[in-house]
């Protein structure tokens, strides 16, 4: 919501109030809490008035008795209608944002991953979890509290000029005052909330990225000037939530000078007309002095409850351009990818991150079902784009991709990604057991699968070796396992899916060398009987390729068995080859 947007979005409102229509109980039961709560507060004044000017004032006891008990009764009512309100508009708020939340999360696990490329994970969260609990405070503390102190101010009023229009047309004096500084007051919050919200998400997008990247922070000695940065994000935070401040208080005092001159005012024009020309009654006076803050009070709570509906409004529209963002993969297709055979062709693929930079530069390369492949290249060259493209995860400008002579777009999203494991440098195990990062807690599949699954890959043993086997935490991004055995696991989870295409992305880079030699048995394993591509780091690992395909600059320069490219002596694959087995033979000399 930028700074020149409208105060009050009926839109937007109308939109949320949408997500009530599942809880029209609730809804209910609060709005009738609300209107009892108004009018068991308004009768309060009207019951002292009568004890005052018929048993006080007039030295009688007739219903005196029968009056404080209809007080008491009143306060009673006010209480539990109270104790409704505030309780069942908190569970509608809670309900809301609890659906809002869980079709957010729906709608964007669905996005390319263009999108994620350009968002901060920082302000996802915000908007997912932070967000969310401004809009229930939108039903909790926001709109029936508005509700509530209108009803009450309408029902206040109207008893005042019941009792005394005299004396109530100068309490309505100050009204025109305070709704103006009102609105002024709530034009320069809405201003204020917007730049709330923005230092917000910037603040935890920034403490989540050096929260995941703190080995770098520390391995370049970077604290000190990281904490400066924190401290200047800090800074512009501390004085947008100042800015809130300070237009409070300005408004709040002002408020309660109107307040108390008004009631100055009754005091003395009502005792006045009490004591000479006795227009007004002792009890009149009396339920005016009551009245008077009944009226005042829930108009500057009005100012304060519209403060936490305008934060909800912001963060409502926040959530809602997520929910409006068409970022998702077109899934159109109709065909079926569980009877693939894995036969794969590019052919004339262009594909680029950045418009004007392209990194696949038609492209065309053929893969036999059942074989396992290779591709190598420099760094920067596209291999990993070949893969991510297969997958869709991202969408090809010109060209075509086939598996089994079917575009890919024709397949359904679910079934194609069904039927291709991928295996990554960058292992991503979840805060959970072996077991459950293994079967991502898939029903479908059972311990013993897992298990038999693990002893055909030789896995088993190492994972029993835990503590806990199958059933050890790994904590977040399984950091309380080595790079190695993170890799192993993620092996077996690629197994256990028994793909038709199989993708390997550097998978035994950065490991030790027990975990490769565990890691090349299961690779010899898992793709046996199954189209396998391999993006290599090592080139000693796929000497035994059916297919090594050599890319450069988005093209395929190269492609064929080890022995044939390695003949070649001015091949790029026989350059690459013999700077890695320099590099080794250094590093066993060292």
């Amino acid at each position: 919501m930028t700074s020149k947007s409208k105060v009050y979005n009926l839109t937007l409102f109308i939109r949320l109030l949408g997500y009530v229509k599942s809880y029209k109980n609730i809804f209910i039961i609060s709005i009738v809490s609300v209107l009892s709560l108004s009018v068991f507060g308004a009768l309060r004044p009207v019951v002292i008035e009568k004890i005052v000017d018929e048993n006080l004032t007039a030295n009688s006891h007739e219903f005196f008795l029968e009056y404080i008990i209809l007080i008491l009764l009143l306060l009673l009512l006010e209480v539990l209608s109270n104790y409704s309100f505030i309780f069942n508009a908190g569970l509608l708020g809670q309900s809301v944002v609890k659906d809002i939340r869980v079709q957010l999360f729906d709608h964007i696990q669905f996005f390319k991953m263009r999108y994620y490329d350009k968002s901060s994970v920082g302000v996802m969260i915000t908007r997912a979890v932070t967000d969310m609990e401004r809009i229930a405070d939108i039903f909790g503390q926001g709109l029936f509290m508005i509700i509530s102190d209108l009803l009450k101010m309408i029902l206040v009023a109207s008893v005042m000029m019941y009792m005394n229009f005299e004396i109530s047309l100068i309490v309505f004096i100050s009204l025109p005052f305070i709704l103006f500084a009102t609105k002024i007051f709530q034009k320069y919050m809405k201003k204020a909330f917007d730049e709330v919200r923005n230092e917000v998400a910037n603040l935890n997008s920034f403490v989540q990225e050096r929260i995941s990247g703190m080995s770098i922070l520390q391995l370049f000695a970077r604290e000190k000037i990281e904490y400066e940065k924190f401290k200047k994000i800090n800074e512009r935070h501390k004085n947008a939530w100042l800015k809130t401040v300070w237009y409070n208080s300005i408004f709040f005092p002002v408020a309660e000078i109107f307040s108390s001159l008004t009631l100055g005012l009754v005091v003395w024009y009502g005792g006045m007309n009490t004591i000479l020309d006795e227009t007004a009654s002792l009890g009149e006076l009396t339920a005016f002095i009551m009245m008077v803050p009944m009226l005042f009070r829930p108009l500057n709570q009005i100012a304060n409850k519209f403060n936490t509906l305008l934060m909800g409004m912001v963060a409502a529209e926040r959530v809602f351009k997520i929910l409006d963002t068409n970022s998702s993969i077109n899934d159109s297709g109709f065909h079926n990818a569980s009877e693939i055979k894995g036969k794969i062709v590019y052919h004339n693929v262009n594909f680029s991150y950045n418009k004007g930079e392209k990194v696949l530069d038609d492209l065309n390369l053929k893969i036999m079902p059942g074989s396992t492949n290779a591709i190598v290249g420099l760094t920067g060259s596209g291999k990993s784009t070949i893969i991510k493209l297969l997958n869709r995860f991202y969408e090809i400008d010109s060209g075509n991709i086939f598996i089994d002579d079917i575009k890919i777009q024709d397949y359904s999203i679910s079934s194609l990604r069904r039927n291709i494991s991928f295996i990554s440098q960058e292992i991503h195990l979840f805060s959970d057991t072996i077991l459950n990062n293994i079967s991502l807690q898939n029903d479908d599949i059972s311990f013993l699968r897992i298990k038999d699954a693990a002893k055909e890959i030789e896995l088993d043993s190492f994972i029993s070796s835990l503590p806990g086997g199958y059933n050890y935490n790994v904590r977040e991004r399984g950091l309380a396992l080595s790079t190695g055995q993170r890799q192993l696991i993620s092996f077996l989870r690629a197994y256990i899916k028994n793909p038709q295409i199989l993708i390997l992305d550097e998978a035994t880079s950065s490991i030790d060398s027990e975990s490769e030699l565990l890691i090349q048995k299961a690779i010899e394993k898992i793709t046996k009987n199954r189209t396998s591509i391999i993006i290599a780091h090592r080139l000693s690992t796929i000497k035994k390729a059916d297919n090594i395909m050599v890319i450069e600059k988005g093209k395929i320069v190269e492609s064929g068995k080890h022995n044939q490219l390695i003949k070649n002596k001015k091949g790029l694959y026989k350059k690459l080859y013999e700077a890695q087995l320099k590099k080794e033979r250094v590093k066993e000399i060292n």
